[in-house]
């Protein structure tokens, strides 16, 4: 999953480490707002400067693009990764999709998720 992440995260990091809305958008063929929904952002924080590098903003970029790398690896590549994302029903999860969950604040939990399954535990 490292590998996976390095490469999708690398393309749409800039200079600094921060995530690039511009590049993200591209990569995931989304427009601002529906970029703010996958991740749980409030509509307007993707439309300053400031918005885009507060802590909260980058943190939530972030968890979406963690977990879509994660998932491309198996689901072949980030376009279907996603789709996973935003209606896979997730049994561990009450049949929740990623993109649920992330918006609930529990990124954390689908990333420990992905950690089972890539280390053969059950999905």
């Amino acid at each position: 999953m490292e590998e996976a992440q390095g490469s999708f995260l690398g393309e749409v990091l800039d200079d600094e480490g921060q995530i690039d809305v511009a590049l993200l958008r591209q990569g995931l063929g989304l427009g601002l707002d529906e970029l703010a929904r996958a991740c749980g952002l409030p509509l307007g924080a993707l439309n300053t400067p400031a918005g885009v590098r507060s802590q909260a903003t980058q943190g939530r970029l972030r968890e979406l693009a963690g977990i879509l790398a994660d998932v491309a690896v198996w689901a072949g590549g980030v376009s279907q990764a996603l789709a996973w994302y935003r209606s896979e029903a997730i049994v561990a999860f009450g049949g929740q999709t990623a993109e649920a969950l992330v918006k609930a604040g529990r990124a954390g939990a689908v990333k420990a998720h992905l950690a089972r399954i890539a280390a053969g535990g059950p999905a």
